[in-house]
């Protein structure tokens, strides 16, 4: 990777001015977007260095933060950006957001749109389909200070923040058996997810725990359509071999599960108990209530932007340290899982 070529020599091959390559690099508003593109692609290809971030960083700030989420609509991810926006403003910085729509493809495009110098750092959370984390290194390679929230990448070695999905996971199983489930369904969207992965082997390991067996028709894979997931919770519960207690990875997949009881006659909690992730202030007048698992959103987002903050104020002084700061999620018991 070493050597690369000059600003010059990369004008010279695009055959444009030195000044345009370099306008379009630091994302002027005086060159087109085809103009950029053409730009960055053969920068990319001719592994042209220069770091036009790093020249911001020097010259003068564009004192933006850029927060990529995976949706919008999810209650958790509002209330992280309510928290990282709460510091930033104090700080003189404003956000830019995105949403990847959990979509890989979108991520990737956010992600080069970063490496050109929108941006003096970024704060995210991944969506549920990346795999694949190679957008991500370069992101990191180029120097660009990057924090995880939530849905982390572990290989890439920054600060990370997130809850105890384990134990909460465990715990909240615990919660269903002590109700008295005997079979209790895993809701999910995703493999890959970090998040997933902990709070499935938290559920699996309190399953273990009481001598129960997992049916492997409970771990249940979801997907991104709500009226999809609606339709596959509702065929799960009207089976013959139906859970007695559900526990919902993610907000949406616990919001799904009473949309498809509606016009059945299960009832919650004396036929299924629910427990679902959920930050939703909505849940506790939902009919009847819905007992939660609340992320301390609010804390993540002001931890996640302090943090940033000291190390873009001091760049040379100040490293965003590899390490998982974990800050724990509440149970808080309403009547989805509680029946007299």
């Amino acid at each position: 990777m070493a050597g690369g070529i000059s600003l010059k020599e990369l004008a010279a091959e695009l055959k444009l001015a030195p000044s345009t390559v370099s306008r379009a690099l630091n994302d002027s508003y005086e060159i087109s977007d085809a103009t950029k593109k053409k730009v960055i692609s053969m920068a990319e290809k001719l592994n042209y260095h220069a770091n036009p971030f790093a020249r911001s960083l020097r010259e003068n700030k564009s004192k933006t933060i850029a927060v990529i989420i995976p949706e919008r609509i999810n209650s958790f991810f509002a209330q992280v950006m309510d928290g990282i926006e709460d510091i930033a403003q104090e700080q003189g910085y404003h956000l830019l957001v995105y949403n990847t729509h959990e979509d890989v493809e979108k991520e990737k495009k956010i992600v080069n749109l970063l490496l050109n110098g929108r941006a003096d750092a970024i704060v995210m959370s991944v969506s549920s389909q990346t795999s694949d984390i190679s957008h991500l290194k370069k992101l990191h390679d180029r120097g660009l200070p990057i924090i995880f929230f939530d849905r982390i990448c572990n290989d890439i070695p920054t600060t990370k923040f997130i809850t105890n999905d384990y134990e909460i996971a465990f715990d909240a199983t615990k919660h269903l058996i002590q109700q008295g489930c005997k079979k209790i369904a895993f809701l999910m969207l995703s493999k890959d997810l970090s998040i997933t992965k902990e709070r499935q082997r938290g559920y699996l390991d309190a399953l273990k725990d009481e001598g129960m067996e997992m049916n492997p028709a409970f771990d249940f894979y979801c997907s991104h359509v709500e009226e999809t997931n609606v339709q596959l919770i509702h065929e799960m519960l009207t089976s013959p071999s139906k859970p007695d207690g559900i526990l919902a990875s993610v907000e949406k997949l616990g919001f799904a599960t009473y949309h498809a009881i509606k016009n059945t006659k299960i009832r919650i909690p004396e036929d299924l108990k629910l427990i679902s992730f959920s930050n939703a202030s909505i849940a506790g007048i939902l009919s009847p209530s819905m007992t939660t698992i609340t992320q301390p959103a609010l804390t993540i987002g002001h931890e996640c932007a302090k943090l940033l903050i000291k190390k873009l104020n001091k760049p040379k002084h100040y490293d965003l340290v590899d390490q998982v700061v974990t800050i724990p999620s509440v149970i808080t018991v309403r009547e989805s899982t509680f029946s007299e």
